[in-house]
């Protein structure tokens, strides 16, 4: 049977969730897996915003066929073409042979490489500020390339004020009939959930996220229909304000993330000694990873979140240790910027981790890196402790 909400009286919530899925993009862990967003709106024409992933089609096609109950399907806006969002296209086609597509010029460009059938005889292309009218509703599009396609676009619903905003303000984990964020307990049970998907797919892209926050800026929002995750009808000043500051990479918190890689335990515990050493010294928000254990995705969203990263790590094949240096190349390669940043380097014979990561971060913009790092051969001495302390005492220093 269906499984659909209202979210206006013309407004449908149609989408499904995937809660067997491992792996988002084949990348990224989904413990709570995954929500695929579609919408129906029903006006003297019916448009549909997006469709799913293979994964839910039945429930999809089942939802869309209910909502409309026997009407026909007169529009597809595609805001973003991505499989995840766009697998399903063909099978609307197929049940609505008379279905109009509607994107820009970049989105009929990909369609054509994800599909074999002629889309032009049923493509409307759409430019930014462009308007399409659909009885009592009127419908506005704004591209937002590169968040995190480059044919992404949102489309604005002037009518109720909503916004389609594609993978914009997406989130991971599956919904479970509550698709409102004012029913769940975002902060404390969706906010990490929101900040490791931002991050990872939309975290490289700061500058063009800035440029969607401007012109959502220019609408008066009253609903935020993104494709992953929650729908938004109250707080929404909260989620700009968190996408205001990772899109600028502000930190949200000053605290201390270390992440740390150790093959014997000897590195493990030089950076247990100066978590200890923090914590005496006032630090309270101190949070540690183990980069052999925990998926890189997570420490990228918690770099994301504190003011202050170490980095410790031996020495390996004469580079940095293999975990840690995906690591690293992960956070360089999505952007993140303005952080303070200290070092921790071990080796048995040839002790270079420690200035290789620092090689990496000297070329990261706005990155702060501490003059105190500590060098250990094999194992830390007990002459060595005051080299820990110090470095202690530098980051708290910095931080105040």
């Amino acid at each position: 049977m269906y499984c659909i909400r209202k979210i206006t009286e013309d407004l449908t919530y149609i989408g499904s969730s995937d809660r067997r899925l491992a792996l988002f993009e084949n990348v990224f862990p989904l413990p709570r897996g995954v929500s695929y967003n579609s919408y129906l709106l029903q006006d003297e024409k019916t448009v549909l915003f997006d469709t799913v992933d293979n994964s839910v089609a039945a429930r999809f096609l089942e939802n869309l066929r209910y909502a409309l109950d026997g009407r026909e399907l007169d529009y597809l806006v595609i805001n973003h073409i991505e499989p995840d969002h766009c697998s399903m296209i063909s099978a609307v086609m197929r049940l609505y042979p008379g279905v109009t597509l509607v994107g820009n010029v970049k989105t009929q460009n990909m369609l054509g490489q994800f599909f074999d059938f002629d889309s032009e005889p049923n493509f409307l292309i759409v430019k930014e500020d462009d308007s399409l009218e659909t009885g009592r509703h009127s419908l506005t599009f704004a591209m937002a390339p590169m968040v995190h396609w480059p044919e992404a676009m949102v489309t604005y619903d002037k009518t109720d004020k909503i916004l389609f905003s594609a993978d914009a303000f997406g989130t991971f984990g599956a919904l479970s009939g509550n698709i409102f964020a004012d029913e769940l307990d975002f902060e404390h049970g969706w906010e990490e959930d929101a900040r490791r998907y931002y991050t990872n797919i939309v975290g490289k892209y700061g500058t063009h996220v800035q440029q969607l926050l401007v012109k959502a800026a220019g609408l008066d929002i009253a609903v935020i229909c993104p494709l992953h995750g929650p729908v938004w009808r109250e707080n929404i000043e909260y989620l700009f304000e968190k996408y205001q500051k990772w899109s600028t990479y502000m930190p949200e918190e000053s605290g201390v993330m270390i992440a740390y890689a150790s093959v014997y335990g000897n590195t493990e515990n030089v950076a247990e000694i100066l978590a200890f050493r923090l914590a005496e010294m006032g630090v309270s928000d101190i949070k540690m990873f183990d980069v052999s254990v925990t998926h890189p995705s997570y420490i990228v969203a918690e770099a994301f979140k504190r003011s202050h990263l170490v980095f410790a790590a031996p020495t390996y094949n004469s580079s940095v240790f293999c975990n840690m240096e995906t690591l690293i190349r992960d956070i360089k390669e999505h952007n993140l910027q303005n952080r303070t940043v200290a070092f921790i380097g071990n080796g048995s014979w040839a002790p270079i981790a420690a200035k290789k990561m620092r090689e990496v971060f000297e070329t990261i913009k706005g990155t702060t890196i501490l003059e105190n790092s500590v060098v250990i051969k094999s194992s830390l001495k007990s002459d060595q402790l005051e080299a820990v302390a110090k470095l202690a005492e530098e980051i708290v220093s910095s931080m105040e």
